[in-house]
């Protein structure tokens, strides 16, 4: 299982793009880990953010692991640019990938760390054949596709059963868990067994956003 402490990746999603260098020089004074990148195409969910060319830009101004989530259709036609901009790692939807295997392998050949999400509905069982390959699972919290939702209570229940899996299948790989993160149910997440947690507007949109990591840090010891 990996490591105990906690990684803190602020989603750039809800910081001010009209400041991103700004944005990343607080995660990074705050102490994240991962800047965590949404990608939607407002196909495979109700939303449209950017690309590549600002990952890009996000990757040349900061020293913290580039975490990229595509959450678009067809996602093995990006996956090329996406590392190519920078991404150190690149978690793509089960659910749009009909060729999950050859999906993550091309992820790792292209030199980056491969990854795989969960929307709420689907079951951590689609993942028994492949975990082994994985680097990182994202259980998302929420239903992709917009930021400030309410944390989905089931989704402990699920991280568990995850928490589960990887102690047999795959010790090393990485639990992060993306919708909802606050202080308030950080602890809980945690205990459940996540190892890196999405934080978008608990962070971003926080009074003092060092003191809300720190915060969210706290809870989940």
């Amino acid at each position: 299982m990996p490591s105990q402490s906690t990684l803190i990746a602020p989603s750039i999603l809800s910081a001010d793009l009209m400041h991103l260098g700004e944005a990343l020089k607080t995660a990074e004074a705050a102490g994240a880990d991962w800047i965590h990148c949404d990608i939607m195409d407002g196909n495979f969910v109700p939303n449209i953010t950017f690309g590549p060319i600002v990952v890009q830009a996000i990757a040349s101004n900061t020293a913290m692991v580039v975490d990229t989530h595509l959450m678009i259709a067809d996602p093995d036609r990006y996956i090329e640019e996406f590392v190519k901009a920078g991404s150190n790692q690149v978690t793509v939807h089960q659910e749009t990938c009909p060729h999950l295997h050859r999906t993550v392998q091309f992820i790792k050949s292209l030199g980056a760390k491969a990854g795989v999400s969960l929307n709420p509905a689907t079951p951590v069982s689609t993942l028994e054949e492949i975990l082994g390959d994985l680097d990182l699972v994202l259980i998302m919290s929420v239903n992709p596709g917009f930021g400030g939702q309410k944390f989905i209570p089931a989704s402990i229940e699920k991280i568990k059963k995850l928490d589960a899996m990887r102690r047999e299948l795959n010790p090393r790989l990485v639990i992060a868990v993306d919708g909802g993160i606050t202080e308030e149910n950080a602890e809980a997440v945690v205990h459940a067994g996540a190892d890196a947690l999405i934080a978008g507007t608990a962070f971003f949109r926080a009074a003092d956003p060092a003191a809300a990591a720190l915060k969210i840090k706290s809870a989940s010891r």
